[in-house]
């Protein structure tokens, strides 16, 4: 498992939603609400519970200890409201765009609960498909996910689809492990804080979506040399 070579091109993309599509600011801000601190604070507990492996149950755990903050998601739906159009990174939608009308399958799948589809639906991306781990039955990073992902495209050559997503344990790694191609996208705080495994290395890390239609057409044309984890994009000319 290591990803990093041109391998065949893909035909289908499949993104992560929170921190690919979505900027999940939004999110946070309520649950800080919510819990009783300020979302500055929460941010920082947030981020040195992704330094120490941890996920975002932690930071909850630690900044306010006798909320039982599960039993507060019903009231954090009710204010965050869903997916809006001002939640989505500026890149997606031009992104998404053109790697459709370049001919390429474009699929959302994330650890998402089923009540997201309709609201990704109704943004009206230029998508061919939507689903949630709710949905598929299983969730990142389990094995299952990826399998019920390639099972819902109809069972392709894994090498031939690229996993978009932010994280190097719940993307990276268990779609390299799946024998899917993966692309990096370093923002959000799981992929600015994460670091890949020694000897790991990404088909494509990026800050954004913006750079992804032109190297994926790149990688079609045969102009795609190699692209690492560590920051670099090269193609040649």
């Amino acid at each position: 498992m290591s990803g990093g070579g041109p391998g065949p091109v893909p035909t289908t993309v499949v993104l992560d939603v929170g921190e690919v599509l979505v900027d999940e600011t939004r999110v946070f801000a309520v649950w800080a609400d919510l819990l009783g601190v300020s979302a500055g604070t929460l941010a920082a507990v947030l981020g040195a519970a992704i330094v120490e492996g941890e996920d975002h149950v932690a930071a909850f755990a630690h900044v306010a200890p006798n909320v039982a903050w599960a039993e507060l998601e019903t009231e954090h739906e009710a204010r965050y409201g869903g997916f809006a159009e001002a939640d989505l990174y500026p890149d997606v939608r031009p992104a998404l765009a053109a790697i459709r009308d370049a001919g390429l399958r474009v699929v959302l799948a994330g650890n998402q609960p089923e009540r997201r589809t309709a609201q990704l639906r109704a943004l009206d991306l230029p998508v061919d498909d939507v689903v949630t781990s709710d949905e598929l039955g299983a969730e990142k990073p389990s094995p299952a996910f990826f399998a019920a992902v390639l099972a819902r495209l109809g069972d392709p050559d894994p090498a031939t689809v690229l996993y978009v997503g932010d994280r190097v344990d719940n993307d990276v790694l268990p779609a390299l492990e799946a024998g899917m191609r993966v692309c990096w996208v370093r923002r959000g705080p799981w992929g600015q804080l994460q670091d890949l495994p020694d000897g790991i290395e990404a088909d494509l890390s990026l800050e954004g979506l913006g750079e992804l239609p032109e190297l994926l057409a790149a990688w079609r044309d045969g102009r795609f040399d190699d692209a690492t984890a560590d920051g670099g994009t090269e193609v040649s000319a």
